[in-house]
């Protein structure tokens, strides 16, 4: 994982947190996504039903965990 992953990882965690009664609200209270493809789903459960700043935040995220998880099959 490259280092620039962990802020992005971080913000996903804080994003789940902001819209898990909104977007999330049939998982666990204590769920996090532990790899890149459940960062993912979650983040296009939250563009699916959130807001209109919930969309914009999480297509922001998305955008940089496929761009970090491209990363080593491109070299």
């Amino acid at each position: 994982m490259s280092p620039s992953v962990g802020p992005v990882i971080a913000a996903v965690d804080e994003i789940v947190d902001q819209y898990r009664d909104q977007c999330l609200w049939f998982l666990r209270q204590d769920y996090y996504p532990a790899t890149n493809a459940e960062r993912l789903r979650m983040l296009e459960y939250i563009e699916r039903y959130g807001d209109l700043d919930a969309y914009r935040r999480a297509a922001r995220l998305k955008r940089w965990l496929l761009q970090s998880s491209s990363a080593p099959s491109a070299a």
